[in-house]
């Protein structure tokens, strides 16, 4: 294989393997979300817990952002 042609092949092969993005929301700062992957399920939770959504943005980019929710799960007082 060439060394341009097999430089190419790795960039375009590292691209596609990448890992997502992964960063901390931003209160006041809207994320470009065009389809959701995975979301933390929380339902079992008590207290403030962190939660990871991971989704593809408009260009196809697929991010990782964490946050704080309350749990839903919490029982008495």
């Amino acid at each position: 294989m060439k060394p341009a042609v097999a430089l190419a092949f790795a960039i375009v092969s590292s691209s596609i393997l990448a890992e997502p993005t992964e960063e901390v929301a931003r209160p006041g700062v809207p994320l470009d979300i065009a389809k959701t992957i995975s979301i933390t399920d929380v339902s079992n939770a008590c207290g403030i817990v962190p939660v990871e959504l991971t989704y593809d943005d408009s260009h196809g980019q697929r991010h990782t952002v964490t946050y704080q929710v309350w749990g839903t799960a919490c029982s008495g007082g």
